[in-house]
């Protein structure tokens, strides 16, 4: 629910008010130039004055907004209705405009598609939608409400079925264009999000993996001279009487001191605090260790390893413990033991060309429909409010960085039941062999 909160914040607050500034200044000056080449260049009689008014205003508006910015942060965003209300404005100035140079039969009629195709791309549903209806009522306005469109000779006057092609041009265009450019954009933000919880993942696995490191280094430097304590300490007990009224605190000081020996030895014990020694393993480790925070009582998770099948000399490849491969294949053996019924089988295999893990379990299998889309981030087969659905798409991101190819199949018993998931992860083993921690940062 958090992050679905920041999703939310980040919508409300996606366009900066510098960023509409700039593109109205752009179209004032645009539609100036328009106005003044056409009445002047081409001879066509405007009427000048109304015209020039209308885009004065959009200028003083706009030089307002621009003065009321200049003690405000460069950063600073508008919210959803906001920024629909400046591109509502900038619809109702573009039909003025249009009213005054001919309506529909007016070329520059079709600009009016730019402010609901830039609220497909920076704004929610509702808003889009609001956009989109004062864009279809302003065209059909302008469809039956018009001053003669100016022409050498006379007004020019099209026939009522040419204009009202263009009033369904212009009213499909609105409609598919912000459709287009709304799931476009959509997919773009989706794909934004996943990306960002991807690193952060990431992120938050190398902190872990550096604060075990910064244990093991504390544990080590402190078991010396936590060692002289506990030396001192019994040879003061050696030396003093039965009797001495401070023998039982000196006791309690050897105890307290010999468990921190303990938990200091646990701390250095921990993988994550294995930094130099073990900074390559053999792959097996690796998903072992990679399973480990994913073991349960109830879910028998059994390892399987060996040369794949006709590669019987192939000697099992040694690899770097990286945060992509320990993370990645560890988000793929959760969700395997979240939907198994009792257990999960985690087949290693290698052979002179390809290292492949394969992670099966005896649950129903993904849901239909589901697995073109796997891989995708959001896509998810639960129906737990928080689950989002980033799992497989983090693991599959991440693997893929380690240069590995993940495939997901259901799997039948000879009777053609269902028979759980399977997940198959594959990569080079060159590649794999010889990457180094540094080309996966």
């Amino acid at each position: 629910m958090r992050a679905m909160a920041r999703l939310e914040f980040h919508a409300q607050g996606r366009v900066r008010l510098r960023t509409l500034t700039l593109i109205r200044w752009i179209g004032v000056v645009g539609q100036a130039v328009a106005i003044l080449v056409v009445h002047y260049g081409l001879g066509f009689h405007l009427p000048l004055g109304p015209c020039l008014i209308v885009v004065g205003a959009s200028a003083f508006i706009n030089l307002g907004v621009t003065v009321f910015m200049l003690d405000r942060p460069p950063s600073m965003r508008l919210r959803q209705r906001q920024a629909a209300g400046f591109l509502a404005y900038d619809i109702v100035q573009l039909a003025l405009l249009l009213y005054l140079t001919g309506g529909l039969q007016n070329p520059f009629a079709v600009l009016l598609l730019a402010p609901v195709t830039v609220s497909a791309t920076i704004l929610g549903v509702r808003p889009t939608i609001a956009l989109c209806t004062v864009s279809v009522a302003a065209i059909t306005l302008l469809a039956v409400w018009h001053e003669p469109l100016p022409w050498r000779g006379g007004g020019l006057d099209l026939p009522l079925v040419y204009v009202l092609g263009i009033w369904t041009a212009l009213g499909l265009g609105i409609v598919f264009f912000t459709m287009y450019a709304f799931r476009v954009a959509a997919e773009a933000r989706r794909m934004s999000d996943a990306l960002t919880a991807t690193q952060l993942t990431l992120s938050r696995e190398r902190q872990m993996s550096a604060l075990g490191a910064l244990a093991a280094a504390a544990a080590h430097e402190l078991g010396s001279p936590l060692g002289t304590i506990l030396l001192a300490s019994r040879e003061i007990a050696a030396d003093l009487p039965e009797d001495s009224p401070i023998r039982g605190d000196v006791e309690v000081l050897i105890d307290e001191a010999v468990r921190c020996r303990e938990i200091l030895a646990r701390l250095a014990a921990r993988p994550e605090g294995e930094a130099e020694p073990f900074a390559r393993l053999p792959v097996s480790a690796v998903v072992e260790l990679a399973a480990r925070p994913h073991l349960r009582d109830t879910i028998k998770l059994r390892f399987e390893f060996g040369p794949i099948d006709g590669a019987a000399t192939a000697a099992q490849p040694t690899i770097v413990r990286s945060a992509e491969i320990l993370h990645g294949l560890g988000n793929l053996i959760q969700n395997a033991v979240q939907v198994a019924r009792s257990e999960v089988r985690v087949e290693t295999s290698w052979s002179d060309d390809e290292v492949r893990v394969r992670i099966r379990d005896d649950g129903p299998g993904f849901p239909p429909g589901m697995l073109e889309r796997l891989g995708e981030p959001y896509v998810s087969g639960r129906d737990r409010a928080d689950h989002m659905g980033l799992g497989i798409f983090i693991a599959q991101t991440l693997l893929g960085r380690t240069g590995g190819n993940v495939s997901f199949v259901n799997r039948t018993d000879n009777g053609g039941a269902a028979a759980g998931a399977e997940v198959a992860v594959r990569w080079n083993r060159v590649i794999l062999e010889a990457a180094e921690q540094s080309e996966f940062s």
